[in-house]
């Protein structure tokens, strides 16, 4: 059976962030999702990131479709605020009370290439599911939150109750020990970082984490599980760092609600 790894690397091996990766973390953690270049010059200095440098990659991502610019202030994409909500539910999940059913999602389309399949299964995975085998997909029915509609056309949705322990199911479908390690390497990391730019690496690789924690109801999980401890670790580094911006947390979290 196919387990679903995170591609997430090594916490040990990250690597200093680009200039680009981190105006992305900026404004994605940014809300609204925009900064003007005089915030974003003083921002970027910690990484011993130029003016002349920062200005290079925001030209480049304005190019690439990254940013749209309105005068001097620039602005993520509608593409890259798909992402942001994708990041904001990643660290404000919404949840419901589990009454043991599961989420079954059986894919019944043919004829797609590799390229098809491939962004299937990345929406898939976005979506908290796990791939059982070959074109079955499912998790636990405690997500507050419906399937697109656009996956009716090339799948079939089921409520099941597998007769596997549930547990025992979770732990294959997903690498629990390895998050769970991950997580608590980078909370580590990101305690012990004694430099402004260490801290944000750590936590611009937390929330790449979190996209990754499958939100498995609390009966499901291992005995100490660190998600939770790492959402609220980098919201409040979000607060920290919002307040550096000009927004404080506890307004995003209320528009969130």
């Amino acid at each position: 059976m196919r387990m679903n790894v995170s591609a997430e690397p090594d916490p040990a091996g990250l690597r200093p962030l680009s200039a680009r990766s981190v105006v992305l973390s900026l404004l994605l953690g940014a809300h609204p999702p925009e900064l003007p270049v005089k915030d974003l010059v003083r921002l970027v200095e910690p990484f011993g990131i130029g003016g002349s440098t920062l200005r290079a990659a925001l030209s480049r991502m304005v190019a690439a479709g990254d940013l749209r610019r309105t005068d001097a202030v620039y602005r993520l994409s509608d593409r890259l605020l798909a992402r942001q909500c994708r990041q904001d539910e990643a660290v404000h999940p919404r949840t419901r009370a589990w009454d043991g059913g599961w989420e079954m999602l059986v894919i019944t389309a043919t004829g797609r290439g590799p390229a098809e399949r491939a962004e299937l299964r990345t929406r898939l995975t976005a979506l908290r599911l796990a791939e059982l085998r070959e074109g079955v997909w499912l998790r636990p029915a405690n997500l507050d939150r419906p399937l697109p509609a656009g996956l009716h056309q090339v799948a079939l949705t089921y409520t099941a109750r597998p007769d596997e322990p549930p547990r025992a199911l979770a732990a294959r479908l997903w690498p629990l020990a390895e998050w769970a390690a991950t997580a608590r390497s980078l909370l580590a990391r990101a305690t012990r970082a004694d430099h402004p730019a260490d801290r944000f690496t750590a936590y611009a690789a937390a929330v790449r984490h979190l996209l990754t924690d499958p939100v498995l109801p609390s009966e499901l999980l291992p005995a100490d599980w660190p998600g939770e401890t790492l959402r609220t670790a980098y919201a409040d580094y979000r607060q920290e760092l919002g307040a550096a911006l000009g927004v404080r947390e506890e307004e995003y979290s209320n528009r969130a609600e």
